[in-house]
């Protein structure tokens, strides 16, 4: 076993195979200690997602070296055999079929056969990727991968079989149809497979046109009506740390600190839902009177058409109007009301999820802003918050990346003293940086990297050598190498990145 640095807050464990992950994950989640967020499996790795407040970098290494992954593995209720019916009717059946030498029957036959397990998940809330002793066969990817295969696809690819959640992109060989509930968002426990689950499939004949869940509204009077939302605005909180492993990202406030501020100011704990706004352009009517902070980007705001300051509590009376106008510095502002936004929460979060389409939706013109019964504390009392807007370059700290040693020592340097530049594709999912690119090793130009565990502020190297720092909102799971990780601050900082603004990255590894 391999331990490689993963930013701040968590340490990348790497094996030699998919059964060495298998035993590791297990001795991992039989020995957890306090502190640990996330055990996520992959193909080759287990990424382990920590506070480090509770548990130090140095002694969750010291854990994980310590660990006998030999031993017996948990017991878990949750992991007894499901059972998924599947109608054989993909359109690549009988061309996967044939690539693998067998009849149409054949591969059906073994399919059915083979008892398969969730190796891990991630791609898509409620993705896993299920493997078996008894599958012998590499079924190769498409080479042109569809830009919409359909919610409840069966599909192959290399070693895995799988089926997707939702309708999404995705290579992968479609050879049936499932009606199970992979995922859903309401349920107790939304997803149906996870790690250690062990599956049969069984041959149905016809499968329901439909069983997606029906959103769920929010319950009570709106304390407040959306006129116009803006380019975009989005409910979000503190997350959902600790759901990697179900193949469902972080997500929550893009600016942390943000967030936390503008619910002290009135009065709500660090994490309650609010409203984040970007870009400016946000007007709402209140339906009763509300206690009200703004906080983050920079821009006009306007109550009952008198302009009001930024980061201190406000009136926002009942019938009047808030104008948050288009923002002159940073992205995202932070819109609190006293006693939190209510919705429905998946995995413990209603923040959304602009990737996977969890959480409550952009809000529209028209939706009504419902206050939670979330506890409340006393206003702070304070007439003036220091705050300033959000500066023209940008000071990101950068921990080491679990794949820094595909990059030569040159390179390495220049990915912390170029000057970079916020390209055209910044949104909550990830920021693709401009500058020159950042070529690897010869030995690992062309090399494939197995999937693996990521992280918001994750620097991914894609082959054209264009960083991508991912975002809240960033996938569970990816092949490209991580050459450094975005620590707190920076991601917070990042939050407030529009394209054309310029990076100052800067080495700040802990010592492990």
């Amino acid at each position: 076993m391999v331990i490689r640095p993963f930013g701040d807050s968590a340490l990348l464990a790497e094996v030699a195979a998919l059964a060495d992950v298998l035993a590791l994950h297990a001795a991992l989640a039989r020995t957890r200690p306090r502190g640990v967020v996330d055990l996520v499996p992959a193909a080759r790795t287990v990424l382990v997602h920590l506070d480090p407040a509770v548990l130090p970098l140095a002694a969750a290494r010291a854990w994980m070296e310590g660990v006998d992954a030999a031993g017996p593995p948990a017991r878990d209720a949750s992991t007894d055999e499901i059972e998924i019916p599947v109608v054989y009717d993909g359109p690549d059946l009988d061309e996967t079929a044939s690539l693998l030498g067998l009849t149409r029957d054949d591969l059906i036959g073994r399919h059915l056969a083979a008892r398969w397990s969730v190796a891990f998940t991630g791609f898509a809330p409620g993705f896993g990727y299920l493997v078996s002793e008894d599958w012998r066969l590499d079924v190769p990817r498409r080479a042109t991968p569809r830009t919409r295969v359909p919610r409840g696809a069966v599909a192959l690819a290399g070693e895995f079989t799988g089926a997707y959640p939702r309708e999404t992109p995705g290579g992968w060989q479609l050879i049936g149809t499932t009606h199970a509930p992979l995922f859903d968002p309401h349920a107790e426990r939304p997803a149906l497979l996870r790690p250690g689950a062990r599956v049969r499939f069984r041959r149905a004949q016809a499968a329901p046109a439909s069983l997606v869940p029906p959103e769920a509204a929010p319950a009570g009077t709106p304390a407040a009506v959306v006129l116009d939302p803006g380019p975009l605005a989005t409910v979000q909180d503190a997350g959902r740390p600790g759901a990697l492993a179900d193949g469902v990202s972080i997500s929550g406030a893009a600016d942390r600190p943000a967030l936390a501020a503008a619910n002290r100011l009135v009065g709500n704990a660090p994490g309650a839902a609010a409203i984040e706004v970007t870009l400016g352009g946000f007007r709402a009517t209140a339906v009763r009177d509300l206690w009200i902070a703004v906080t983050g980007a920079w821009g006009s705001i306007h109550v009952a058409g008198r302009e009001v300051d930024p980061y201190r509590p406000v009136l926002w009376p009942a019938d009047a109007e808030l104008t948050l106008g288009a923002f002159r510095a940073g992205v995202r502002a932070v819109l609190a009301v006293r006693g939190g936004i209510s919705g429905s929460p998946v995995f413990g979060s209603i923040a959304a999820d602009t990737l996977a389409g969890l959480g409550v939706p952009p809000l529209r013109a028209g939706d009504g802003i419902t206050t939670a019964d979330a506890a409340r504390h006393p206003v702070p009392p304070v007439d003036l918050w220091p705050w300033t807007p959000p500066p023209a370059v940008l000071d990101v700290p950068v921990a080491a990346g679990p794949r820094a040693d595909w990059f030569p020592p040159e390179v390495r340097r220049a990915f912390l003293e170029t000057g970079w530049m916020v390209g055209a594709r910044a949104d909550r999912v990830g920021i693709r940086l401009d500058g020159p690119p950042l070529e690897r090793l010869p030995d690992a130009v062309g090399r494939e990297l197995a999937s693996e565990g990521m992280l918001p502020g994750a620097v991914q190297v894609p082959p054209d050598g264009q960083p991508v720092i991912l975002g809240p909102d960033g996938p569970v799971t990816g092949g490209y190498p991580v050459i450094g990780v975005v620590m707190a601050a920076g991601r917070a900082a990042l939050a407030q990145a529009r394209p054309g603004s310029h990076l100052r990255l800067r080495s700040a590894s802990p010592r492990p």
